[in-house]
């Protein structure tokens, strides 16, 4: 059975909100039935048959054809299955995943990976700020699963990350890791100022140092840890350029000693 496809007739007129169109949610429904559902907009008001021609059948394979910036919350929600966009994505990719994998072969805009809960997220270009980062008034971002990008992050990249993994492979804007409370993040090249803001626990890999660090960090010398030698086994199966800087001697600094203060930064050894 062919996987279920969307095509993207043209570049949307309005903010889409793709969330209905995970696998867990067209599960049993008819071709005729999905045409028909409405993606809220803040305008008039769409049916995806308006914006998609619909393809193929089986909903536990999902591929979008043709992307867009004004795509947003593309796999909200998802717990099982896969999804394939062809093309970058507007806002909220995978916020509130529990379980699949959703892959994006573009970017993805801000608050990719929001309270995501399980499964992984692979976007091929850059990401938006607060990857895995909290909507207003929420008091966690990302609290499992694994989001990884091939390109760099804007600001304020796993703001409050909970559990989970994040990897970058390119650059990260200021402020990565801020009010973190726990989990992982590892940054292939540079990070912006300040990482580690305010952070109370976990952990922070940068590959190649920081504009500005903080100066409530402690720096605690260089170590070659057998727990980041564990991560590297770990990461080995996402990103062998991000496994090789887990596996050699690190330098070590303990903060944010103006929170908590039990993070760590890691920087290779130059």
């Amino acid at each position: 059975m062919s996987p279920l496809t969307f095509t993207l007739k043209g570049e949307p007129a309005q903010r889409l909100d793709l969330a209905p169109l995970t696998p867990n949610g067209l599960a049993g429904k008819a071709r005729g039935e999905i045409e028909r559902i409405e993606l809220q907009t803040t305008r008039e008001r769409v049916n995806v048959g308006d914006v998609f021609r619909v393809g193929g059948a089986d909903p536990r394979t999902i591929v979008i054809e043709g992307g867009a910036e004004r795509l947003d919350r593309v796999g909200m929600g998802m717990t099982t299955g896969e999804m394939l966009v062809e093309g970058e994505v507007g806002a909220q990719a995978g916020r509130l995943m529990a379980g699949g994998r959703l892959t994006i072969r573009g970017g993805a805009g801000p608050f990719a990976a929001s309270g995501m809960k399980g499964g992984a997220i692979a976007i091929a270009g850059d990401a938006g700020e607060r990857l895995g980062g909290p909507l207003a008034g929420e008091t966690m971002g990302m609290r499992g699963g694994l989001a990884h990008v091939r390109g760099s992050a804007g600001e304020r990249l796993g703001d409050r990350l909970r559990r989970g993994v994040v990897l970058v492979e390119g650059r990260a804007g200021a402020y990565a890791g801020s009010r973190m409370i726990a989990g992982t993040i590892a940054i292939g090249r540079e990070a912006g100022d300040l990482p580690g803001y305010l952070m109370n626990r976990g952990t922070i890999l940068i590959g190649a140092g920081a504009t500005v660090l903080s100066p409530t960090f402690v720096d605690c010398g260089e170590y070659e840890l057998v727990a980041s030698r564990l991560l590297a086994s770990y990461v080995a199966t996402v990103s062998a350029r991000l496994a090789r800087l887990f596996r050699g001697p690190v330098r070590r600094l303990a903060g944010d000693l103006a929170a908590l203060g039990k993070g760590e930064i890691f920087l290779p050894r130059p």
